[in-house]
């Protein structure tokens, strides 16, 4: 870890450990029970709740992108179902402190829900699939 300190002055890494069972990495808190792993997400304790403000002069698609990132992250983290609930609330706090109306969040969830449930895996050789009896070839 001392060589990597030397690299520049301005970066400092640390070796993070774990407290109370508990490690926070990125955005993910990892907390170790006896047999079994909780994943929690974690934020800095100097997180805002400021994103685009809806107001702005933004295009949509740039307006709804956190948002994006906040759903797709409640529905592929393996996290449990109050903890979804929990942060569902925070995505619509933030919606609200935002000027968004929740409508157009409770929308935008609906349409990643129904692109995760439809996905399929791509289809790049028809002939392979058609000779084994339309199996799904990964």
């Amino acid at each position: 870890m001392d060589h990597m300190n030397n690299i520049d002055k301005h970066l400092e890494f640390r070796l993070l450990e774990e407290e109370n069972n508990t490690i926070n990495y990125q955005d993910l808190s990892i907390h170790r029970n006896t047999n079994i792993t909780d994943i929690e997400i974690y934020r800095k304790p100097t997180l805002t709740n400021v994103t685009i403000q809806f107001s702005s002069n933004y295009p949509l698609e740039n307006k709804l992108a956190a948002f994006n990132i906040y759903i797709n992250t409640i529905l592929t983290l393996p996290i449990t179902n109050e903890a979804k609930h929990q942060e569902w609330k925070i995505i619509l706090a933030k919606a609200q402190n935002n000027e968004f109306q929740l409508h157009i969040v409770h929308h935008l969830k609906k349409k990643l829900i129904t692109k995760k449930t439809n996905k399929k895996p791509p289809n790049h050789n028809n002939t392979t699939n058609q000779k084994m009896g339309n199996i799904p070839v990964s």
